[in-house]
């Protein structure tokens, strides 16, 4: 079905694997084109309750942009280049109504990062390395990582991180907040997916509602608040609710049914 990506569907979880060993699993147009449809599938499969991003091999998550499909573009093409990778990738993950979560192995680099911190948050295995080194190119991230990097580790620290193109280890990484847990690399799809199965046992509304509220705080959005409100109220209308609230005062588990 992908000729760049592996999927594999197990427990309600999707793991999508960027499958380009031999290029340190670099983002080009066809990697661009199929994770757009990848997570169109998400969105709407209903098989799917949440998904897990990684890249093959021990080397890399994904090293970076294709550059060679760099050299051809004006200012236009490279604009073009990067509204549709936000558009159709990006910003699609980061307002995915399931949980989308990048389990970083190896290099995460440019595109690999901007795509990393696009997900609802981040793993990472030991020998991971984040990076924005675009300015090594005469180029500055395009794919989100200006904001993201700024709102996930501050802007001091971003400003120096994409200033230097300098890259961080998986422990810096976790001290500054760009991801929640280290592993070993043997354990990373493991312990992800432990994650991921706690949350399936939650209210699937109450979490794609989650999700929106948080990303409103992230952008500073003048209206998270209002929207909190709005979104507590609409939880109100959902069976789910009845449940949740009827099995914690018959004092059992509650079965969500995402309804």
């Amino acid at each position: 079905m992908y000729q760049t990506l592996l999927t594999d569907l197990q427990d309600g979880t999707l793991v999508v694997t960027i499958n380009r060993p031999d290029k340190l699993n670099a983002l080009n147009k066809d990697v661009i084109e199929e994770l757009g449809k990848v997570v169109d599938e998400i969105y709407n499969n209903a098989d799917i309750k949440s998904a897990i991003l990684t890249g093959s091999g021990e080397k890399a998550f994904v090293a970076g942009a294709d550059i060679s499909e760099f050299t051809t573009l004006d200012a236009a093409g490279g604009s073009a280049l990067a509204k549709k990778g936000q558009d159709n990738v990006f910003d699609k993950i980061e307002n995915s109504p399931k949980p989308i979560v990048a389990a970083v192995n190896g290099f995460a680099l440019g595109g690999g990062c901007e795509l990393a911190m696009s997900c609802h948050f981040r793993t990472a295995s030991e020998n991971a390395k984040f990076g924005q080194p675009e300015v090594n190119l005469g180029l500055i991230p395009g794919y989100g990582g200006t904001q993201r990097l700024t709102q996930l580790v501050g802007k001091g620290k971003a400003m120096e991180l994409m200033m230097t193109a300098d890259m961080i280890g998986a422990d810096e990484a976790k001290t500054l907040g760009l991801v929640n847990h280290v592993w070993p690399l043997a354990e990373l799809l493991s312990k992800t997916k432990e994650i991921l199965q706690k949350i399936h046992t939650k209210a699937p509304i109450a979490i794609s509602k989650v999700i929106s509220c948080v990303n409103d705080a992230a952008k500073a959005d003048s209206n998270g608040f209002a929207n909190e409100v709005k979104r507590f109220g609409e939880c109100f209308s959902t069976e789910d609710m009845r449940e949740g609230t009827t099995a914690f005062l018959e004092k059992r588990k509650a079965i969500f049914k995402g309804k």
